[in-house]
This record gives structure tokens, sequence and C-alpha cells, in this order.
């Protein structure tokens, strides 16, 4: 195993405590660096109050993400968990049908299955939609700011661009673009670190509006097909279970609707983000205006500096030492990619943002569960950025982004600009 050692400081399950209490507090998700550092001086592996680890050093995150010996928590392994209520509740258990919690070598045979779902040739297909949607956007977002004087970036544009994008690609109905989002965003606190009862109560009610939504839309397509990607995804998997229609129902419906959601709350908290940062800092913004060759620079640089997913999970395949420490099979390590991010041993001076830093990040992953939708979220995140700094020169802060109250998922609920 490749060890790396802890940057130092004395483990105490108090300061640990604390530091996770705070990371959920109002202060915490406007500003959650500080706290990433003070994990991350703890050491590179640092105790869970509750059993397990977080994991905070850049190359030991990227070493679980990618290494065989990680497993994601899949429906085996919670299986063997003491707490039913937690890893038996209906969300969790419905996304853990998905390609985000499948292991081999279920997950090899899905991938497989699927191929490079937004492949170059896909992305340059959808490229004219994507534009299209981004125009119609900016248009709403021009007329907000000549009558009101202000919009809310994320109501008016961040949110809107993800599910339009896919909603079209996927041939939902736009006029149900807004209970998807509804559902998604209530969805996904079963998805937390520490659910609440409430938490999974609001979660497991939404998972049926969920599984009711993608049924029907299903349905309705084998009634009605024709040559979009839902109907070709039908005609795959009928054919792979000829016999079975139940099957292929099963498969298409966690794939319909993981595609659908797991494209929205992190793509739309990246658009948010990027437009927060660049404008907290005027004189990026100018710069980049001067220089649109660099957009993706700043893409990139977004995704490091705040990424929209803060923390991922994994277990251990087998007893193993991870930085030296020993971890047991089945025990789980919590990946801190904003603490990897802003590692100083990876990224120099890394709490500050700079458009031309051209550093590394993990925020999509590594290794087989990379994320799958990785290039589309950089084609909006490019299509978008590229016509505000043409279209809105003098785009303002109004106010500072408001976030959810989450751990794991971060989301953007408001970010209010003027012109």
């Amino acid at each position: 195993m490749t060890a790396v050692g802890d940057i130092g400081g004395r483990l105490d399950r108090r300061a640990v405590i604390s530091v996770v209490r705070r990371l959920r507090s109002p202060e915490g998700q406007t500003d959650p660096l500080p706290l990433w550092k003070e994990l991350r001086d703890m050491g590179d592996v640092v105790p869970a109050p509750w059993g397990g680890h977080f994991v905070t050093g850049f190359e030991v995150c990227n070493q679980v993400l990618r290494g065989r010996d990680w497993l994601v928590p899949d429906i085996a392994w919670q299986e063997r968990q003491p707490a039913p209520e937690r890893w038996h509740a209906p969300a969790t258990r419905e996304m853990s049908h998905t390609l985000s919690r499948l292991n081999a070598p279920e997950h090899t045979s899905q991938r497989r299955a699927l191929g490079n779902l937004f492949d170059r040739g896909t992305l340059e297909a959808m490229t004219p939609d994507v534009e299209g949607h981004v125009r119609r956007l900016c248009d709403a977002l021009e007329e907000r700011l000549r009558t009101a004087g202000e919009a809310d970036l994320v109501s008016t544009v961040s949110e809107r661009l993800p599910v339009e994008t896919v909603g079209h690609w996927l041939a939902i109905p736009a006029e149900r673009y807004a209970h998807i989002l509804d559902f998604t965003h209530r969805q996904v606190f079963a998805q937390e670190l520490l659910p609440t009862k409430s938490d999974l109560k609001v979660s497991a009610a939404a998972t049926m509006e969920m599984r009711t939504f993608f049924t029907d839309l299903i349905r309705e397509r084998r009634a009605h097909p024709g040559d979009d990607v839902v109907s070709e995804w039908i005609r795959h998997w009928d054919a792979r279970f000829p016999d079975d229609r139940a099957a292929a129902d099963r498969a298409l419906y966690h794939l319909v609707m993981f595609i659908t959601i797991a494209s929205l709350e992190t793509t739309a908290t990246l658009l948010s983000n990027m437009v927060w940062l660049l404008l907290r800092d005027r004189a990026q913004w100018d710069w980049l205006r001067a220089h649109p060759e660099h957009v993706d620079d700043a893409i990139d640089e977004a995704l490091r500096y705040d990424p929209p997913i803060h923390l991922n999970s994994r277990v251990a395949a087998k007893d193993t030492v991870l930085a030296g420490v020993p971890v047991a099979k089945d025990t789980m390590v919590h990946v801190l990619y904003g603490a990897a991010n802003h590692d100083p041993r990876r990224n120099e001076d890394p709490h500050t943002f700079d458009v031309r830093r051209r550093g590394a990040h993990l925020t999509f992953g590594g290794g087989a569960h990379y994320c799958l939708g990785a290039g589309l979220a950089r084609l909006e995140a490019r299509t978008l950025l590229s016509h505000l700094l043409k279209r809105f020169p003098d785009l303002a802060l109004a106010s500072g982004p408001e976030y959810a109250p989450r751990m794991v998922f971060r989301r953007v609920t408001s970010l209010r600009v003027t012109s």
C-alpha cells in the first residue's frame, strides 16, 4: 500500500465532532475552506466519531477513488450493517440500484452495455440544443435585469439549464421539468452523511413520486416509441431480456432515473459557483472576457475550489492499511473532495481562486466510478459562461450565495446578480 504521512496535529474526537458540526452550519456552508484545513491538519486519514474515517489528503483520496481495494457501499454491504433504518430506507435502496452504487461485475456489465454515454459524437450532437437553451435563458435573465434591476441567477438560469438539457435530450415534456426538480431536491437528503429521521421521511415521499414519474414515462414511451434516447434504450434492454419484460423495465427505470436526476443539482451548483467566484474577484471576470480561450481553465478552477459534491464514500474490500492507518474490511471511509482539492502539497496556495492555475482536482471522482456526465457538465458550463461573458460584461453581484443545509451534495439556492 502507498502511505502518505500525516500533516500533523493531535487527533481529538471532540475536535472532529466540532468540525463536522460547523461544516453543517450556515457559516460552514458559506466558507468551508478553514474547516477542511482543520481536518487535513489532523491527518490524511482521520477517525470519524461514529466509526470509519475521513480521508483528507489529495494523494490518499486519489488512491481510494482509483484503487480496486475500495468499493462503493452497495446493497450487499448495506445488508451487513446493523442500522436497518438508515440503510433500508426507501430512498437509499432506490439509489443503490443505480450505476453509482454498483460494484463489479454488475457495474462493469452495465457500463459496457451503455458504452461511452456522452462521447464526443453525442456531445457534438447536443451542442446546438445546449446553445439554444442558453440563449433563451440569457434572454430571460436580460429581461429580468431590465425590468427588476436584479435577478436570481439560480432560479433564472443555473437550475434551468441542466433540466432543460437532459429533459430535451430524453424527450421529456417541458411542463414536467418543475416536478423533476422538486422531487430531486427532496430525494437527495437520504444521501446525506447523517440523515435524520425527518430527512429520511422526506426522501421516502420524494422517492415514491420519482418512481411513479419515471415508471409512467417508460410506459408512455413504450406505447409511443420514437427516435429519442429513451426509445433506443427500451429497444436495447428488451433485446437483452427478450423473455423478461420486468427485468428490462427495472433496468430502464434505474437508468433513466439516474441519468436524469444525477445531472441536475451538481451541474446547477457548478454553474452558480463559477459565476459567484468570478464576480467575487472582478479582475478575473474582466481578464476572462479578454481571454475567452481560458474559459475551460476557469471551469476547472471552479470545480477545484468548491466542488458540487463535498464528500463521497467507499468501503474497504479487505483488511488494509491506508496512509499508515489500519482499516478493517467493510469499514467506510469518506473522501472529502474539497479538502483534497485544497491540499497545499498538490495545489500551491490552494485557497486562492485563480483561473490561470491549471491545477489538479478530484471533483469528478476517479477509477471505475468516474463521473459519467463530466463531459456534459463541462459543455453546459462552457456554453453558459461564454454567453454570459459576451452578453453581460457588467454583470455584478447583488448579494452572496445562499446554500441548502447539506454536507454532501452542495446546492446553491440563490445568487442574486445585477447589471
